[in-house]
């Protein structure tokens, strides 16, 4: 919490809580942690991990959540999204697509499922997602940039935003997922390891004449 608060101290203009492990070992959503989120922070928050159905989702919602990040569960039951969106609004409504070589893949990137990824971004839009955060699992952790025909093939696809994860190394390849259709673009390890970063990445947007807010 603490660290999020510095990230919204320092002009992050959403942040996203991913418990990435959870759905491998078991446990459910960090509904202490919600709270407490949003209890401090004054900007939007998504939160994804451990969500097994519809009731985990609704609960990250109900415990302060601004938007829900489901993966597997909305893969192996899409009538997920449809209740979120109808109880709460597919504004609120994120499907988490991680993918590999064009192909979905669930449990934290270990298990394939032998499905097209924008195809199942495509019906999962259908059924009431109102966003994609679709993550390149062979860009990301490499800092070499975002998957760029991956995150085209979304954006040409679907009309709802696209959230381009995975591979962020500096604001040029921000920049690039912008320049593919990427609404908005997730950083971590480069602003985890010094927060100050992330004014001086969105200053240098501004710069190359994006308009984001400083």
């Amino acid at each position: 919490i603490e660290l999020a608060t510095r990230y919204s101290e320092l002009g992050a203009d959403e942040l996203v809580f991913l418990d990435i492990t959870a759905t491998l070992e078991g446990r459910g959503p960090i509904l202490e942690l919600i709270e407490r989120a949003s209890a401090e922070l004054t900007i939007p928050f998504t939160v994804g991990g451990g969500i097994t159905g519809l009731e985990d989702a609704r609960s990250l919602l109900r415990a302060g959540a601004d938007k829900v990040a489901v993966n597997r569960a909305a893969f192996e039951d899409p009538s997920i999204l449809t209740g979120l969106a109808d109880e709460f609004g597919s504004q609120a409504v994120v499907c988490a697509i991680d993918a590999k070589a064009g192909e979905v893949f669930t449990h934290a990137g270990k298990t394939a499922r032998g499905r097209d990824a924008v195809e199942w971004g495509i019906e999962a839009v259908a059924r009431g997602a109102g966003e994609l955060l679709v993550t390149s699992i062979d860009a990301d952790g490499t800092r070499a940039g975002y998957d760029l025909p991956l995150t085209r093939a979304f954006a040409e696809e679907v009309e709802v935003p696209v959230i381009a994860s995975g591979g962020a190394g500096n604001a040029t390849h921000i920049a690039a997922a912008f320049a593919v259709g990427a609404e908005a673009a997730i950083i971590a390890s480069i602003v985890h390891e010094r927060p100050e970063r992330l004014p001086e990445l969105k200053a240098e947007l501004r710069e190359a004449g994006w308009n984001v807010r400083i």
